[in-house]
């Protein structure tokens, strides 16, 4: 039965009791989903990389920019554990867990967690901005709106299939460009060609999450692209992003740096991740999955970072 209740701030639902004994750090700490923190390891690693390349590299720079995009993660997956949860999305799902779904924590208690998160990568934002390109206040602002509303508000747009693009472009264009921006002053083609490497993989981590949850999902009125797509055809799309574009990336950056080609060496990590998929494996059965999945993505950002490095020195 699709869910239709509107779950926006104003007509917030009253908390549910916290399960006795509550969240335990142990509890929180999964909730922060370690697994997804490669999506702001590799982007910060790879641009910072690119600005070595170029002459540009800035360690303290690339440091606060590490701070950005880790706490945005941490931050939007309270978010969607929050918004999830009192909209009933997360009663039935298989996967790491979800702390206002599983009754450990209070909602109230989940959301402020998120807002937290997503207030200190603000902070440290201004920081980079104000070091940087006054104008990138407003593309952190624009990241902050994008992790809320995913899931978050009337209208979330990772219920309309919309979950992957917010990935690449946040979590691959903006990540790895704007990491390298703020320590050149440009963007060097290189970097926008990592980008998409980058944006690719975590969109096959986003997308294999959604591939488990289709069942779920579509039940809760959650149509996200695996659902629109269905299995197989997400199945495909899943081998694409993770195998073909990174593959394609790699050798595009020859050009850059001939050492580039290490980044050959994390294929068949990434092999590894899509097996499941191809397997045709369901449910927890994918679970394996992510965390190869970010394990390919974060190998590929280093050896890729390492090959650009040799070539600074």
């Amino acid at each position: 039965m699709t869910r239709e209740t509107d779950f926006s701030d104003a007509a917030e639902p009253a908390e549910p009791p916290a399960r006795p004994g509550g969240a335990t750090l142990s509890d929180w700490l999964e909730g922060a989903r370690p697994r997804t923190w490669p999506n702001a390891f590799a982007p910060v690693l790879v641009g910072s990389a690119a600005a070595a390349l170029a002459g540009g590299f800035v360690w303290w720079k690339a440091l606060l920019a590490l701070v950005v995009a880790w706490s945005f993660i941490v931050g939007v997956n309270f978010a969607n554990d929050y918004s999830d949860g009192i909209r009933g999305t997360d009663d039935d799902r298989v996967g790491p867990l979800r702390l206002v779904g599983s009754g450990l924590a209070r909602p109230g208690a989940v959301k402020w967690a998120a807002f937290s998160f997503l207030g200190l990568g603000g902070l440290a934002g201004v920081v980079l901005s104000v070091t940087s390109a006054p104008w990138l206040l407003a593309v952190g602002l624009l990241c902050i709106l994008a992790a809320w509303f995913y899931t978050g508000g009337r209208s979330p747009y990772g219920y309309r299939g919309l979950g992957e693009v917010a990935v690449f472009v946040f979590f691959g264009l903006v990540a790895v460009t704007g990491t390298q921006y703020t320590q050149l002053g440009s963007v060097t083609w290189y970097a926008v060609v990592a980008a998409v490497a980058v944006g690719s993989f975590s969109c096959a981590v986003n997308l294999t999450n959604n591939l488990r949850d289709i069942p779920s999902d579509t039940e809760a009125g959650k149509i996200t692209l695996a659902v629109r797509l269905g299995d197989s055809r997400t199945r495909g799309l899943h081998a694409v992003l993770e195998l073909l574009v990174p593959l394609l990336a790699t050798v595009a950056l020859v050009p850059a740096t001939p050492w580039a080609l290490l980044g050959l060496l994390a294929m068949p990590v990434a092999w590894k991740a899509n097996a499941p998929v191809r397997a045709r494996a369901t449910g927890a059965g994918l679970i394996p999955a992510l965390a190869v999945a970010g394990l390919a993505m974060l190998a590929w950002s280093a050896l890729v970072s390492a090959g650009m490095l040799i070539t600074s020195l």
